[in-house]
């Protein structure tokens, strides 16, 4: 076991909307160190929503975060023999990891389209409140209810 907790780093904000969650968001979507690559998709996507629905698509970005962060998720745990799926609050960082999985996903599942495209249809969905993104968070908070009963092996 490690003898102290690893530093975190901090994030440098994106140099077009100086932003961190922005900064973020590019570097979930990057692959294989291609920086510049995954700018340009996250960068279309915002031009996209911001073509589309007449507004700020910073506004849109942080509601569909907000919408898709999960507030509970269970964790498998063996007691006595048995697996119990236990509900947990999810920490704040982890919150924000996995709506970003969850979004960039939903955006990859979606086929015939750019990258960018897919992104910003999964983004406007989310911050309405619908998409694949917040149908996950629904199944997670479902499944987390489910098992309330085990709450007190937490």
């Amino acid at each position: 076991m490690r003898s102290k907790p690893s530093v975190k780093r901090k994030i440098a904000p994106d140099p077009k909307f100086n932003s961190v969650r922005i900064a973020k968001l590019i570097n979930y979507i990057m692959r294989g160190g291609k920086k510049t690559v995954a700018q340009k998709v996250v960068y279309d996507a915002l031009d996209v929503i911001s073509a589309k629905t007449k507004g700020d698509p910073l506004v849109v970005f942080e509601e569909a975060l907000k919408n898709v962060s999960p507030q509970l998720e269970v964790k498998s745990r063996r007691i006595g023999g048995a697996n119990y799926q236990i509900p947990m609050v999810v920490s704040s960082d982890r919150r924000l990891v996995l709506a970003y999985r969850w979004l960039i996903n939903a955006a990859q599942t979606k086929k015939g389209k750019p990258m960018a495209q897919k992104l910003a249809e999964e983004l406007i969905a989310a911050a309405k409140g619908e998409g694949e993104a917040v149908k996950k968070r629904e199944d997670v908070h479902r499944m987390a209810e489910a098992n309330r009963a085990f709450a007190h092996f937490a």
